[in-house]
């Protein structure tokens, strides 16, 4: 089975929000994961986007068991392995590659695949995959298009990304086919190689008490 497994996605539905992260240096990696939690949110896909993401990977999911840790922008298969033995519990991608959901399958780690088109989404589908991630969303028509693909696709569930922010956040969480959103606000790439961890709880915490209104 190469969906998101239903622990991950009961994990993702409880949490509503997933970071998406950004780790040019693995030593962040471990405070950065303390200010989520501190945030409320011990949760994060960090992506595989820089030479230290393997490291900052294996340094979050070795700093508490309890958190789900997933690792994203995976397009090839090896990153895969990569990912499956520095600790990830869910793979993240931004397109939908075969190639990746074969991996996925033959390793037994669920896979949130990022489709664009309906046509995406019906080669998820018969990969027996039902939750996907839009991505990039606000680009693509955000909760429109997601509205728009409710109709001929009912059973399916979205993890929307890409140019989500604080004030779009409620209309993704209103809408009842979105199991959780992807964003970098809470946690950008400039916030964490300026060391300004404190900022990120604060803005963690924020993003949380406004997921919880939602």
């Amino acid at each position: 089975m190469s969906d998101a497994g239903p622990e991950v996605l009961t994990a993702l539905a409880r949490h509503r929000l997933v970071p998406v992260i950004t780790l040019d240096e693995a030593r962040h990696a471990r405070p950065l994961l303390d200010a989520l939690t501190v945030g409320g949110l011990p949760c994060a896909e960090v992506t595989f986007r820089t030479p230290a993401a393997v490291d900052a990977l294996r340094a979050m999911t070795g700093a508490c068991d309890g958190a789900l840790i997933g690792a994203g922008s995976v397009i090839r298969p090896e990153q895969v392995d990569q990912a499956l033995k520095a600790g990830a519990r869910f793979i993240v991608t931004p397109g939908l590659s075969p190639a990746v959901l074969r991996a996925c399958a033959d390793q037994d780690i669920p896979v949130i695949p990022g489709i664009a088109t309906a046509t995406e989404l019906c080669t998820a589908l018969d990969a027996d995959i039902t939750t996907v991630k839009l991505f990039p969303a606000e680009p693509l028509g955000g909760v429109d298009l997601i509205n728009a693909l409710r109709g001929p696709f009912p059973d399916v569930r979205f993890v929307p990304t890409g140019g989500i922010g604080a004030e779009q956040l409620p209309s993704y969480l209103a809408c009842p086919a979105v199991v959780a959103v992807g964003g970098s606000w809470m946690a950008s790439r400039r916030l964490i190689q300026q060391e300004r961890f404190a900022e990120i709880a604060d803005l963690t915490a924020a993003a949380v008490a406004l997921a919880a209104r939602a």
